[in-house]
């Protein structure tokens, strides 16, 4: 009987050594093996087997980290009191560093930030506080990655999430970013009626360019219209019987002598135009007598 028991309890010793003696890492951590209280070794992600009550394990986690920097009041270059909230990305490089060189890392960067942040904008004024983030985060990551590296930790990003003024200063910008918007919609609105007198001169100009155009090209069409007519009326004269027309001088030069001074042309040409100039006059004088 006490046979059975003594191997029970060494069965159960055992199962216990074992279930002790097994370790298991995970894919994104690494352990470190202390044996007798002293630093031995590190494992890799896996089962590994320890001795017990001789070995201790200390498992790191590799992945990467933020960290929220609690807000605090920062004094500016132009002595204005603003208060500045950020986050710090982190990323394990060395857990043998990490877990001994620093006993908090949590709150040493936490408190380094806090300094780091104080010093970074007491250096700057409001203005460039505001608009240069990017600046700010730039040399807070800096700055923390120096003092990190000893710990092995590398920062792997800073991101400021808000810079907040005084009230009375924030309703100030308030009314200077309403007036500013203001002004940019007159100024909006004045080159719009601008650029709409420009374009409706221009387009009366060329309207009027247009109507100048069109009747020059209408005095030009009819004036080649009555050219055209004219010198078809000559070709017909000149088609004319020529015995006809000097019939018709001879007959009319009785009543052409009543009308004063008379030259008689000795060319046929000059005949035939002074034909058409006497039966004008004596068109007209038929009308005057109707």
């Amino acid at each position: 009987m006490y046979g059975s028991a003594a191997i029970v309890i060494l069965g159960l010793f055992l199962l216990i050594m074992l279930v002790l003696s097994v370790k298991v890492i995970r894919p994104y951590q690494k352990g470190l093996v202390e044996r007798l209280g002293k630093f031995n070794r590190i494992l890799e992600p896996g089962i590994h087997f320890i001795v017990p009550f001789m070995e201790k394990v200390k498992k790191v986690d590799m992945r990467e980290h933020v960290i929220d920097v609690p807000p605090q009041e920062v004094i500016c270059k132009d002595n204005v009191v603003v208060t500045v909230d950020a986050v710090v990305y982190y990323q394990i490089m060395d857990p043998v560093k990490v877990t001994y060189n620093v006993s908090n890392f949590l709150m040493a960067i936490i408190k380094l930030a806090q300094t780091n942040l104080r010093a970074i904008i007491g250096e700057m004024e409001l203005d460039e506080t505001l608009s240069g983030r990017d600046i700010i985060n730039a040399r807070l990551r800096e700055e923390l990655d120096k003092i990190t590296d000893r710990w092995g930790v590398k920062v792997t990003r800073v991101e400021i999430q808000r810079i907040d003024p005084p009230r009375d200063i924030q309703e100030a910008m308030a009314k200077q970013m309403t007036a500013e918007r203001e002004k940019r919609a007159m100024i909006l609105i004045a080159e719009g009626e601008r650029e709409s007198a420009i374009k409706k001169a221009e387009g009366e100009k060329q309207a009027a360019i247009l109507r100048a155009e069109g009747e020059k090209q209408r005095q030009i069409l009819v004036a080649e219209g009555q050219a055209e007519a004219i010198r078809k009326v000559l070709e017909a004269l000149k088609l004319a019987d020529e015995k006809y027309l000097a019939l018709q001088y001879i007959e009319r030069l009785p009543e052409l002598g009543k009308q004063g001074n008379l030259i008689v042309p000795y060319d046929t040409e000059s005949l035939i135009g002074l034909l058409r100039v006497l039966q004008k006059v004596g068109e007209r004088s038929q009308e005057n007598k109707g």
